[in-house]
């Protein structure tokens, strides 16, 4: 489970993340990325956790499929959380084919979007 402090649950932050970062996407999500923003929201000058957010559509498949899926993305965010400067953005949205994905390819995905984020992956 993904810890309280690290979950992206304002609708604005969502929308910063997705407009105002980067992008990359790959057969079975997308990944935004706002790297070390400031929160508008955090009183003082402190440098907020790094957050994650989720956007699993109806696209995806029924509800039971939308609900794991977003527990499988969840899981595997959380190990990687640490690899991302303090203070970024993070929102992975779900493409259809991740319903039928399993874990492994979902965590391949994630790490592939992820390492091109972050500079180690070409186009």
């Amino acid at each position: 489970m993904l810890p309280t402090e690290n979950r992206l649950r304002r609708r604005e932050d969502f929308a910063t993340a997705v407009r105002r970062g980067r992008r990359a996407g790959r057969p079975l999500l997308v990944v935004h990325l706002r790297s070390g923003s400031t929160d508008p929201h955090a009183p003082g000058e402190s440098t907020p956790p790094t957050r994650a957010g989720f956007v699993v559509s109806k696209a995806v498949g029924v509800a039971v499929v939308r609900n794991l899926v977003k527990r499988r993305l969840r899981h595997l965010m959380r190990d990687r959380l640490r690899r991302l400067p303090a203070g970024s953005l993070v929102v992975v949205r779900a493409l259809p084919g991740a319903g039928d994905a399993d874990h492994a390819q979902l965590a391949r995905d994630l790490d592939a979007a992820l390492s091109r984020l972050l500079g180690g992956g070409a186009r």
